[in-house]
């Protein structure tokens, strides 16, 4: 896997990116060669031709990847993929149509694009026949054998198994021998019999309780013939982008990398948080009165509704939202999750919960500093006490300042139980112990899609 950003990605998926950005620039560049002929040097280097091409190739990777064309978990079946390519290439030729009809210069030269995109057409779905064929070759494969019998091992054997885009195919693992041959004289065979017979590339070591039972000297023998061995807490956290509670101990914490917040970069995320916030509030502006009215019109209360969130270091602030429930709400049951069809939640609220709409007040608890624009959700302080008793280090995600979005609302549904509440925490974690500017620019980036794509709202 390759970090960008501080996130890990499969090798496969950059190399099916690079590939198709590669595929989609040498389409148009084939056009302009063939209504232009020797003329098309000069248009390419002196008009301007060639950036206009790369600002092609840019946008149909946008819509590529906002059709979740590079999200290799999500896309099943060749067929699948076929009608999403389809779908992107009626959207770029549409974009495509309007960019030349409000800017005349864009175009690089008449029929260009559109010869372009009959032969991107044919070009995509040839360059994903033979990705796809040449990625499931045995020779790209890594074999990986999973040192380990416990629920981690099962889970990291399944994850593994789930994600093929990965290239990792797991030929063993020690819980298939059975809990009674799981002495460290067994394993050390095990292992020493597969570096014989050259069976695997890679070890990951997930056992639980390691004292005694470790095939130390065997582990060391197969690290000296250069077969990796890797553990099994680092591994998921790279392939998941999450940290796992249940099996974190405080050393891990202590001695990992990561988890710095130092004052200088403190301040700038500070300072960009305030710069993106006072963006969107002047986009929105326009949108506020129609939200109003929408709003006042749809049910009986006030527009906007005020609610006590719990914020960095455990103080808690009042967040703004626009009201999306009835007036009376909790009145009888008291705080509780919003779930999916939820009858207190208005027609209006709805829409406005599934775009987001709801969230623009935020802006001004980031402009006073309640909030950042990236960071872990806030919550309310009756659940968060409930939460901090029955999920192990809850309390961190309180050590910078919550956001309107973030890693785990871009990765993961809304929260309405414990266990949900648990799995956003181990996205929030990753995301504290992998901060950067960058990241916080890609968690920007893929909240334009969750929008529009209208996920993880309830």
């Amino acid at each position: 896997m390759v970090r960008l950003f501080n996130v890990y990605y499969p090798v496969r998926v950059l190399i099916l990116l690079v590939g198709e950005a590669l595929v989609v620039c040498a389409s148009f560049l084939l056009a302009t060669l063939v209504h232009l002929g020797h003329d098309s040097y000069v248009v390419l280097n002196y008009g301007s031709g060639f950036y206009k091409i790369l600002a092609v190739t840019g946008l149909a990777l946008l819509c590529l990847h906002y059709s979740d064309l590079y999200d290799l978990q999500r896309t099943h079946s060749s067929r699948e993929t076929y009608v999403r390519l389809l779908i992107v290439l009626g959207t770029l030729s549409l974009l495509l149509g309007a960019l030349c009809y409000l800017f005349p210069h864009f175009a690089v030269a008449n029929g260009v694009f559109l010869t372009g995109l009959f032969i991107l057409s044919w070009a995509l779905i040839a360059w994903r026949t033979t990705y796809s064929w040449f990625i499931h070759r045995p020779f790209l494969c890594q074999r990986v054998y999973v040192l380990g019998a416990g629920e981690r091992a099962a889970r990291l054997v399944e994850a593994l198994r789930a994600r093929k885009e990965l290239g990792m195919d797991v030929v063993g693992w020690a819980g298939a021998i059975g809990n009674g041959s799981l002495t460290r004289e067994a394993l050390g065979a095990t292992l020493l019999a597969l570096k014989e017979k050259q069976a695997v590339d890679t070890v990951i070591l997930a056992m639980g309780d390691r004292r005694g039972a470790m095939p130390v000297r065997e582990l060391l023998q197969l690290r000296l013939s250069n077969i990796k061995v890797e553990d099994a807490t680092a591994l998921l956290e790279r392939i998941s982008g999450k940290i796992d509670v249940d099996e974190l101990h405080p050393s891990w914490l202590i001695f990992s990398e990561g988890f710095r917040l130092n004052p200088t970069f403190l301040w700038a995320r500070r300072l960009i948080s305030t710069i993106v916030s006072l963006t969107c509030l002047l986009v929105s502006l326009p949108l506020i009165p129609l939200i109003v009215l929408a709003i006042k019109f749809s049910s009986r209360g006030p527009v906007l509704y005020r609610q006590e969130r719990v914020g960095r270091n455990g103080v808690v602030f009042t967040c703004y939202k626009f009201r999306t429930m009835r007036r009376d709400a909790e009145a009888d049951t008291g705080p509780t999750w919003a779930n999916d069809d939820d009858p207190r939640i208005t027609r209006v609220g709805g829409l406005l919960r599934r775009t987001r709409l709801d969230e623009i007040p935020q802006l001004w608890n980031v402009l006073r500093g309640d909030m950042g624009f990236v960071g872990p959700r806030p919550e309310r302080p009756e659940f968060v006490e409930g939460l901090s008793r029955e999920i192990p280090y809850y309390h961190l995600r309180h050590i910078i300042r919550p956001g309107i979005t973030g890693w785990a609302q871009v990765n993961y549904q809304y929260g309405a139980s414990v266990e949900e509440s648990k799995e956003k925490l181990k996205y929030d974690l990753y995301y504290i112990k992998n901060m950067s500017l960058m990241l916080d620019c890609m968690i920007v980036f893929e909240t334009v899609k969750t929008v529009l794509l209208t996920r993880g709202s309830r």
